[in-house]
């Protein structure tokens, strides 16, 4: 694999994460980690440190799609700050303590964990297994707890922890686009803390390709970065426009496939 085209599909990747990431709140992880799996592989980078390189590169790049998106959807009003900080106070320890768990496991068990994650989303996104309103807003420490829990599992799999973050809100009877915008700024900490733990826990790790900053692959982030901030704001305007639906549908398929591929190669 030649230098330009992967440089070429770190560009149509993050361009892809990106516009997700805005419309969905969902950081881009469920579509980035999967392909930087497989590109890794093809470039002859270790199962043993490609999983954990493109879960910590993943992390790093939602630094930036969140940041991006958070603007857009504190123009449009849509981030309910009183629930964003007692969140983040959990999820910042959350996914520290999540980058260490996947740092223990071993690159295959992790990639069988991911597919059949990425499949149990997808499921959950086709058949809309969102639960009911059926509850109030915790106060500040149950919602430091959540959060805890959400930080935790979305460093493990790589993901800004919209696919988490949104069921529960909704739970709470949080309106959608508050859901959206609010979620969309928590990965923002996620993401920090996340691709933080991966630097310390992937440091000096054999077998990480030249470029890397623990378990960051920096060419894959500057790629993927250069397009997906400006897809992260163009999706959370379409986020206030269109009827995201069909767009589930389609990608929830997507992510059936992609999911399966993980588990079998």
């Amino acid at each position: 694999m030649t230098l330009v085209y992967l440089f070429a599909s770190y560009l149509a990747l993050g361009a892809l994460s990106g516009t997700l990431a805005g419309m969905f709140g969902i950081g881009g992880g469920l579509v980035i980690v999967p392909v930087l799996i497989f590109s890794f592989g093809l470039q002859g980078i270790g199962s043993e440190v490609a999983v954990h390189l493109a879960i910590g590169t993943t992390l790093a790049v939602i630094v930036f799609t969140a940041a991006s998106s958070i603007r857009t959807h504190h123009q449009h009003r849509a981030v309910r700050w009183d629930i964003f900080w007692p969140m983040t106070a959990g999820i910042v320890v959350g996914a520290l303590l999540g980058a260490k768990f996947a740092a223990m496991l071993s690159g295959r068990t992790l990639q069988l964990v991911i597919g059949v994650f990425v499949i149990l989303m997808a499921i959950k996104m086709l058949i809309g297994a969102n639960p009911k309103p059926g509850r109030d807003i915790p106060g500040r420490a149950g919602l430091a707890a959540v959060g805890g829990f959400i930080g935790w599992a979305s460093a493990i799999f790589g993901i800004g922890g919209g696919s988490l973050t949104v069921p529960y809100l909704s739970w709470c009877n949080v309106r959608m686009q508050h859901t959206v915008g609010t979620s969309a700024a928590c990965g923002l900490p996620i993401a920090l803390a996340g691709a933080t733990g991966n630097i310390l826990t992937g440091w000096g790790a054999e077998g990480l390709p030249q470029y890397s900053l623990g378990f960051i692959y920096i060419p894959a982030l500057l790629g993927i970065i250069a397009t997906s901030v400006f897809f992260a704001r163009f999706g959370a305007r379409l986020a206030h426009r269109l009827d995201d639906k069909v767009l589930k549908r389609i990608f929830a398929m997507m992510l059936i496939v992609v999911g399966i591929r993980l588990l079998l190669s």
